[in-house]
């Protein structure tokens, strides 16, 4: 077995939170397909995942992890799994047009799991396919392969293990190491696409003796009027004097996010954008004085909307997620939101990306921050300035 991150004690507890949760729901066996879900419970990190990869997790027996040929070795020589908790498929069957990985994955399975009741999946996962699916349901029965209603793995994850929370607090630690770069390179005159160069290297360099890796979102980083849009990519353009430049970075450590957002200014601020600085930065701290275990996302919502509804503003989308584990395209958990309509109950070691910006017309600003949940407040896992005048000269 390879090194991993977590020692196998942590691997138990998250599995067996997963089952309480699958005999609560009544699920006999439950099909994994989200990478991030995968590694959660494995320990397994590869760029793999572009071809079908499922995790079988039945309520009592061993799990069971379906992958492509090339990529079974480092399966169990890299994660928790034993050799023979590892089933490979052909590399015949990769990427064809007539024939599927998961047909063979739920042929392997049938006498495996023969007596199932409720085989759930995952079917708000990017990587649990419509073929897939088709593949199940032609082997189990529709009666049999049932939606795992809100993710059960991603709802085990919401509530963060201390070794959970050390990994955070090192990608934050990686963020602050970002942004510090983010404000040497982002200046007038620099290409876009090389500031983004310089910030993709602080990110793998890491911190300290702690290495980065790829993040689940690339660097998003806004220059003038793409500040009004807030997932654009970076193009080969200079920045220029008196530009706005909207930036939401992260470092990635054992796959673990803390992501931060932060308005930069080249030169002068608008007297528009002064204003729309100074309510949303208010609102952020109204949002975070209102964490702590025992509120209600509502509550937090509702904080920011009572700043910004003072000065006539209003804003319908969510100001807040959970994050931890991420792979491409998402470093979300998606599970809660803070919004008017969540009243999900937090809990200390829930660890949220609260993330507040204002999208207008030709223009933009968002401030970010990501915090753990604690019993009296919030910890800030990165310690980003706010307008600081390096970010603003």
């Amino acid at each position: 077995m390879g090194a991993m991150f977590f020692d196998a004690n942590e691997y138990a507890g998250r599995l067996e939170h997963t089952r309480a949760l699958m005999l609560e729901r009544e699920v006999d066996s439950l099909v994994v397909a989200d990478p991030a879900n995968i590694c959660y419970l494995t320990g397994f990190d590869a760029c793999s995942f572009y071809a079908p990869q499922i995790l079988i997790v039945p309520r009592q027996d061993p799990m069971m992890f379906f992958c492509r040929s090339v990529d079974a070795p480092s399966a169990w020589q890299t994660t928790i799994l034993n050799e023979d908790q590892v089933f490979a498929y052909s590399e015949q069957l990769v990427q064809q047009i007539h024939t599927h990985p998961a047909d063979w994955i739920a042929e392997q399975l049938r006498p495996r799991l023969e007596g199932s009741d409720i085989l759930a999946v995952e079917p708000n996962s990017p990587y649990y396919t419509l073929r897939t699916h088709q593949a199940f349901v032609d082997a189990f029965g529709a009666s049999i392969v049932s939606p795992a209603g809100p993710g059960i793995v991603n709802l085990a994850r919401c509530v963060k293990s201390p070794a959970e929370l050390d990994a955070m607090r090192t990608a934050g630690k990686i963020t602050g190491q970002v942004f510090e770069v983010a404000a040497e390179v982002i200046k007038p005159g620099t290409r876009q696409c090389d500031a983004v160069g310089e910030i993709y290297a602080a990110q793998m360099r890491g911190a300290g003796a702690s290495g980065g890796t790829y993040t689940a979102i690339p660097p998003l980083v806004l220059a003038g009027s793409n500040t009004a849009y807030p997932h654009v990519p970076w193009s080969d353009q200079p920045f220029e004097d008196h530009q706005a430049i909207a930036v939401e970075l992260s470092g990635c450590y054992a796959r673990y996010h803390a992501p931060v957002a932060r308005t930069i200014f080249l030169g002068d601020q608008p007297k528009q954008l002064r204003r729309i600085a100074g309510i949303v930065d208010q609102g952020l701290d109204a949002a975070l004085s209102t964490i702590h275990q025992g509120a209600a996302c509502s509550d937090v919502a509702a904080s920011w909307q009572e700043v910004i509804s003072r000065h006539g503003l209003e804003k319908k989308s969510r100001i807040g997620y959970p994050v931890g584990i991420g792979f491409p395209p998402d470093w979300g958990e998606q599970t809660i939101s803070l919004r008017a309509e969540d009243h999900t109950v937090l809990r200390a070691g829930m660890t949220i990306h609260v993330m507040i910006g204002m999208w207008l017309d030709g223009w933009g600003y968002s401030v970010s921050e990501t915090i753990a949940v604690t019993s009296s407040g919030v910890e800030l896992l990165s310690n980003v300035p706010r307008l600081d005048p390096d970010l603003r000269n």
